[in-house]
């Protein structure tokens, strides 16, 4: 009875009830775009920043972080690789030699990071053949080198020219070649784009001495999310005897900007939630009190307030469960939209966004758990604005109330 009574009192007054769901409705949606939005662009970014070098997971040699010392580099040979790979959830994984070296062309020489890679494992993780601005891409043939465009710059060489190499291999061993140049890339992060070679791992392990050796190997997955179990799963099959480091340890800067970012989002979303509790505490007020004639020719006919108050909060309870769920629905529409139709970013922002090696673009997450939970705080909220209605019940006078 309570419940058929409080459906038909709401639609005694369509407009009353709309006004009141839509005010719900449309803070479920704002809360979740925003979420959406913020956490999307966190996901984006962690998952452009690990695929742009380093990879969720790296396997390293012992105390090769700290000093990045060739002879802190590894063996991890095919069948070893292999299993990594297997692994659930691991889509990818990029073996590496990286090495610095005096890199010369003419009179000008440059200190250079020189790293060996795999071309078509590598073009796969990091797509470094997009990056190609001239030239070729490396092929599985020994000979040939990519030098970033700010090197080559600096060196003033080009696609044909021959650099100089020389530095220290594993061990002290001299490392010394001469090599043409194949192809220039271009990285947005000057740093990158002022100090890289690449070559071929094969080329690189001659060069340098190390034989089968490498310095790293880049393990890609399909989310984030699974990290912390395929962390789990490799270092039990790795062991003791080489240095596993997630993302987080190897790009802290990036850890830190999206803290400090998250934390403002999170003050911007409780200011949210204010506004939200206002506007729908104001809706709620305003129907309880233009029915103030009628909960006092209620009360005076007889009705108990206690169930008068059960109808109120009944009716409250439909309305947030009306609003709640109508704007999850549609906020689930539009937040899947934009995460398959990114809105793209321009102007000055863009520049900053392509800085990070990112595509200048606001990409949104569509984890159930985001929708969820928006839907159910407004819920909440909605909820206790029905505090209001039974406290003006409960100090209702009759007399007064019917004689407005």
């Amino acid at each position: 009875m309570y419940l058929t009574l409080s459906w038909r009192n709401l639609w005694r007054n369509k407009k009353r009830t709309l006004i009141a769901a839509a005010s719900v409705f449309l803070a479920v949606l704002v809360a979740v775009i925003m979420r959406s939005m913020q956490v999307g662009s966190y996901a984006y970014m962690i998952s452009s920043s690990v695929q742009f070098y380093t990879g969720y997971v790296q396997v390293q040699g012992n105390g090769y972080w700290e000093n990045r010392s060739l002879n802190n580099s590894i063996i991890l040979d095919e069948q070893q690789q292999g299993e990594i790979a297997q692994i659930s959830h691991v889509t990818s994984v990029v073996p590496r030699l990286e090495a610095f070296s005096l890199v010369s062309f003419g009179k000008v020489t440059k200190v250079a990071q020189i790293t060996g890679v795999n071309p078509t494992i590598e073009n796969n993780m990091t797509e470094l053949k997009k990056r190609l601005v001239q030239g070729r891409y490396l092929t599985e043939s020994p000979d040939g080198v990519l030098v970033a465009q700010g090197l080559a710059d600096l060196l003033h060489v080009s696609v044909g020219d021959s650099l100089v190499l020389y530095g220290q291999g594993y061990h002290g061993v001299i490392a010394a070649a001469m090599l043409p140049v194949s192809g220039i890339v271009k990285f947005p992060i000057a740093r990158m784009n002022n100090a890289m070679v690449f070559l071929t791992l094969a080329n690189a392990q001659e060069i340098f001495s190390t034989e089968n050796r490498i310095t790293s190997l880049a393990i890609m997955l399909d989310d984030v999310r699974n990290q912390t179990s395929v962390f789990s799963t490799i270092s039990s099959l790795v062991g003791d005897q080489y240095t596993l480091m997630t993302w987080e340890e190897m790009m802290p800067d990036l850890v830190q900007g999206i803290a400090l970012d998250n934390a403002s989002g999170l003050i911007m979303l409780v200011i949210l939630y204010i506004v939200i509790a206002f506007g729908v505490f104001g809706t709620i007020m305003m129907m309880t009190t233009e029915r103030t004639k009628e909960f006092g020719v209620l009360i005076s006919v007889g009705m108990k307030r206690k169930r008068l108050i059960w109808v109120t909060t009944l009716e409250t309870v439909f309305l947030a469960f009306l609003g709640a769920i109508s704007g999850a629905v549609v906020s689930l529409a539009v937040i899947t939209y934009f995460h398959y139709h990114p809105i793209p970013i321009t102007g000055s922002a863009a520049s900053m966004f392509e800085m990070l090696g990112v595509r200048p673009i606001f990409y949104f997450s569509i984890d159930p758990g985001l929708l969820i939970n928006q839907a159910i705080v407004v819920l909440l909220i909605t909820l206790a604005t029905a505090l209001y209605p039974f406290f003006f019940i409960k100090n209702l006078e009759p007399v007064q109330a019917m004689h407005g």
